[in-house]
C-alpha cells in the first residue's frame, strides 16, 4: 500500500457505508488521501460505517447512484482524480426477490458513474468492481479468467455480468484515448471480515445466530466459494488503480482471489467459525422452500494480477476467519472498533509488505 502514492489524492468511493466500501474508505483515509463518498444511509442496526464513525474521516454523502444527477452533481463537487464504484446491489436471494431494483442499481448505477466521470472529466482513474459471479458458471474445477464468457442465470449474477459489459463498451467508446481516463473492473472472491451485517451471508449469519446462542442454519453446505478477507481484493484495487494512473495498459478486467487451498465448502467455514466462537456455537442444515439457484461450485483465476500487478494473497482463511470472529467479539465487549480495524489494517499491510519482500528476495 504505497502511502507516498496515496497520500493527498483526491478518491471517490461509491458505497462507502457498505460492508467493502466501509473497509476501503478506513483505508484510504488511513493512507493520506482525501475520501468523498456516495451512497444510501447505513442499514438500521449495525453497520460498520457507524461503528468506525466514518463520518469523521469521509466527506459523506447520501444520494442513490441510479440518479444521475446525483451522481453526477457530487462529482462535480468532489472532482476526484481516482473513482472506485463500490456501490451496489449484492445479495443473490434478493436479486429474486427484487430483480428490477438490482438491475436499476447494479447496471443503470455503473453507467451513472462511468457518465459522471466522462462528463466532469477529473478522473484519472476508475475501478468498476463487480464480482466473481460474472461469469458464465460451466461447473469447473479449474478457476475463471479474465476472458473467459460473461453470463448469470440469477439476477445478480447476471446483473454484474451486464455491468462489465457496458463497462467495456464505455472504455472502447469514450476512455479509448490512453492520455484520458482509465478504466478497469475487478471480479472478487467471496469476502469476509469484520462489520458485515448483511443477511443472506454465511459469515454475518454466524455472527449473528452466535451472538443469540442460537444454530446457524445453512441452506447449502456443499457449496464451495473462494473465501478470502476483505482486505485481499481491497489491496488489490488500490495497486489496480496506482497501476492505471502510471500506465494505460492496466484497463480492462482483473481478478482477485484466493489460493486453491482456501477455496472450500461453506461446511467446513461454518465448522471453523463454530470453534472459533467457542462454547454454544453450533450450526445445522436446514432445508428451504423455492431455493434460489446458486453455482456449486466457483473459483477464480488470479494469475494476471500476480503477474502484472505483483498482488498476491497475504493471510490465510485460517486467519481470515480468526481476525472475523475477533472483531465481532471486540464489539461484543465494546471495544474501540476504529482502533481494532485500524489494528487488523495495518497487521495485513505488514504481512503483504513481508510477503512481497519474499517474493522479490
Amino acid at each position: 500500500m504505497n502511502r507516498q502514492f496515496w497520500s493527498g489524492k483526491r478518491v471517490l468511493v461509491t458505497g462507502h457505508t457498505g460492508f467493502k466500501g466501509g473497509w476501503l474508505s478506513l483505508c484510504l483515509a488511513d493512507l493520506g488521501a482525501f475520501v468523498y463518498g456516495i451512497a444510501l444511509p447505513p442499514e438500521d442496526g449495525p453497520a460498520l460505517f457507524t461503528d468506525l464513525a466514518l463520518q469523521e474521516l469521509v466527506d459523506h454523502r447520501i444520494g442513490d447512484i441510479r440518479d444521475l444527477d446525483t451522481v453526477r452533481r457530487v462529482m462535480q463537487e468532489a472532482r476526484p482524480e481516482i473513482v472506485f464504484h463500490l456501490a451496489a446491489q449484492p445479495l443473490v436471494k434478493l436479486s429474486y426477490d427484487d430483480p428490477v431494483s438490482t438491475f436499476a442499481t447494479n447496471v443503470m448505477g455503473t453507467i451513472h458513474v462511468l457518465e459522471a466521470c466522462r462528463q466532469v472529466g477529473s478522473a484519472r482513474a476508475l475501478v468498476v468492481v463487480t464480482s466473481d459471479k460474472c461469469y458464465e458458471n460451466m461447473s469447473w474445477c479449474w478457476g475463471y479468467r479474465e476472458t473467459d464468457r460473461l453470463g448469470g442465470k440469477d439476477p445478480y449474477s447476471n446483473s454484474k455480468a451486464c455491468a462489465e459489459l457496458v463497462t467495456q463498451a464505455y472504455r472502447d467508446s469514450f476512455f479509448a484515448d490512453p492520455a484520458g481516463l482509465r478504466v478497469a473492473s475487478a471480479r472478487a472472491g467471496n469476502v469476509i471480515g469484520g462489520g458485515d451485517w448483511a443477511t443472506f451471508r454465511l459469515v454475518p449469519d454466524a455472527m449473528r445466530a452466535f451472538l443469540a446462542n442460537e444454530a446457524l442454519n445453512i441452506r447449502n453446505p456443499d457449496a464451495t466459494r473462494p473465501w478470502q478477507h476483505v482486505l485481499e481484493p481491497l489491496r488489490g484495487y488500490l495497486l489496480l488503480a496506482e497501476a492505471l494512473c502510471d500506465s494505460p495498459s492496466a484497463v480492462g478486467a482483473w481478478n482477485f482471489g484466493p489460493v486453491q487451498s482456501d477455496n472450500v465448502p461453506v461446511s467446513v467455514v461454518a465448522t471453523k467459525l463454530s470453534r472459533l466462537w467457542g462454547a454454544g456455537a453450533r450450526w445445522e442444515p436446514t432445508a428451504t422452500k423455492g431455493r434460489v439457484q446458486e453455482a456449486q461450485v466457483l473459483h477464480v483465476d488470479s494469475a494476471k494480477a500476480l503477474r502484472d500487478l505483483g498482488w498476491r494473497p497475504t493471510i490465510s482463511l485460517d486467519t481470515a476467519l480468526e481476525w472475523t470472529v475477533d472483531w465481532f467479539k471486540s464489539r461484543e465487549a465494546a471495544h474501540d472498533m476504529r482502533r481494532v480495524t485500524l489494528g487488523q489494517l495495518r497487521e495485513f499491510a505488514m504481512a503483504a509488505n513481508a510477503t512481497m519482500e519474499a517474493v522479490h528476495d
